[in-house]
């Protein structure tokens, strides 16, 4: 295991402590730990740039380090009430959908190179942004955000939601399209 790979797994294992936070009303901890396991990624990333420590290990391991935040964060903010089932429920469906896409690639032996879509970027950046929104006033004593006189949140819940349903659309059809290339779907 190199440290870029133990940093993601930590991660890995931060997530449910997180869950633990949000579930409990600890918001201060669940910021804490929802802002480490950014700053996480990032220290990961670098290392393994600077140090050439790239593995095929943590090509895997990375992408499932955050979508195990996003999906966690998510349910455990939902279980609360801080965002809507369905937003959630919607988050997690994306997510399996592309795992499983995944999973069934590689069981069909097709090599896939983990190119995420520019609106997948965006729908992250969108994902965290809403879930910073929601844990950093309470965690850090701030008032609610307010945007033109619309709550920041509401404006991501809906953007999250934009982004989120967009991807998946077009996740899969880049997947129907790869099964089409090798004959698996009619």
């Amino acid at each position: 295991m190199s440290v870029p790979n133990i940093i993601t797994f930590l991660r890995i294992v931060a997530v449910p402590a997180a869950m633990y936070m949000i579930l409990t009303g600890n918001m201060e901890w669940a910021f804490a730990l929802f802002v480490a396991a950014g700053l996480s990624d990032a220290l990961d990333g670098a290392i393994a740039r600077m140090f050439r420590a790239r593995t095929v290990l943590g090509g895997y391991l990375d992408p499932l380090a955050d979508k195990a935040l996003i999906v966690g964060v998510y349910v455990a903010l939902a279980w609360v009430g801080a965002i809507p089932l369905w937003l959630a429920m919607m988050v997690v469906f994306r997510d399996i959908m592309i795992i499983g896409g995944v999973i069934l690639l590689f069981t069909l032996k097709e090599t896939l190179a983990m190119q995420p879509l520019y609106v997948s970027k965006v729908n992250t950046v969108v994902q965290i942004a809403l879930a910073a929104a929601i844990l950093a006033p309470p965690a850090l004593g701030l008032p609610d955000i307010r945007l033109y006189g619309w709550e920041l949140v509401d404006v991501l819940v809906y953007a999250c939601t934009v982004t989120t349903v967009l991807s998946g659309v077009l996740y899969a059809r880049r997947g129907a399209l790869l099964f089409n290339r090798l004959g698996g779907v009619p």
